[in-house]
């Protein structure tokens, strides 16, 4: 079994803080999309524009693409878990609740992680990792709020979809751990790729878009946007990250998620951020950060006053 904590480098850090940024940027770019752009649609333009854009690059590079029969059900899953269900259920989601809601709830996909990883036995699930989830599922519920128990209106049923994803998320990083040994661009390519195949099929039968009235230029931009920036480039620092630091860890870029996107729906998009989001939003990071336990060693490292840390002595 592996270790419980695997230890991020600087590297790690500072690719995971690049990485939040591109995903921030997608909760703004499929709020604009989604308006002109139906939700399978949007999955077929997102995942297939990034496919295209992914194999240009392997073949500019010189490397050969060219996976077997079982690799291709692997990516098969891997596009399933980290496509085609969370990109459906969030581009549903965004059709009621603004970009930074939606980038909090998504905080929720490293509980979901640590408790996939536990429950296959791929990671350890420690004390203070189990003190974690339950601060962000109490975080969770505060984000939702009191309209829970109102029953199932529209925007709860939208919070609801998101929800759903970040429990696909959480399995696709436990699962995406099979790939640790392949570069990452082969492997976001062959992710994408078998996700544009069995998304294209529903995108055609569901929403017919032949029919559709061509896209405004800020939807076609936000499509873009998705396709190359947070999905094509997004997904190579993702399965790098992956590969070095672990599935829990990986899961940590959503504690900086909710912050781009709330700063960009608000400044772009005019949404309103409300207190009871916030206050949400710092209770999962507080869960994070313990399951994260850098604070907690940090903290326990600490000698009390009058005593030399060095020595465990007076001074």
């Amino acid at each position: 079994m592996p270790p419980a904590d695997t230890r991020m480098t600087s590297l790690d850090w500072l690719l995971l803080l690049a990485l939040s940024i591109l995903w921030g940027c997608s909760f703004l770019f499929g709020r604009i999309a989604v308006a002109e752009v139906p939700p399978l649609t949007l999955v077929l333009a997102r995942v297939g524009i990034a496919a295209l854009a992914l194999h240009l690059v392997l073949r500019v590079a010189g490397i050969r693409f060219a996976p077997g029969a079982a690799r291709w059900r692997d990516y098969a899953v891997m596009g399933l878990l980290n496509n085609l269900v969370p990109f459906g259920l969030i581009f549903f989601g965004q059709l009621e609740i603004g970009a930074g809601l939606a980038a909090v709830i998504n905080g929720m996909t490293p509980f979901w992680s640590a408790l996939i990883a536990r429950a296959s036995g791929a990671e350890r699930l420690p004390l203070h990792k189990v003190v974690g989830v339950i601060l962000g599922f109490a975080g969770l519920a505060v984000t939702v709020g009191p309209a829970a128990l109102d029953g199932l209106d529209a925007p709860l049923i939208a919070q609801l979809a998101v929800v759903g994803a970040t429990i696909s998320y959480g399995a696709a990083s436990v699962f995406g751990r099979r790939f640790a040994g392949q570069p990452p661009l082969v492997t976001a390519t062959g992710q994408l790729s078998a996700s544009t195949l069995l998304v294209l099929p529903l995108a055609l039968v569901v929403d017919m878009p032949w029919t559709l009235r061509l896209p405004g230029p800020a939807a076609l931009g936000a499509v873009l946007g998705l396709a190359l920036i947070s999905t094509a480039l997004a997904y190579i620092l993702f399965f790098r990250v992956l590969a070095s630091a672990g599935a829990t860890n990986v899961a940590l870029v959503t504690l900086l998620i909710p912050v781009s996107a709330m700063a960009l729906g608000a400044l772009i998009l005019g949404e309103i951020v409300e207190p009871r989001q916030l206050g949400g939003m710092g209770m999962i990071a507080l869960g994070l950060a313990v399951i994260d336990g850098r604070l907690l060693d940090a903290v326990c490292r600490r000698p009390p006053s009058g005593v030399d840390g060095r020595a465990g002595l007076p001074r």
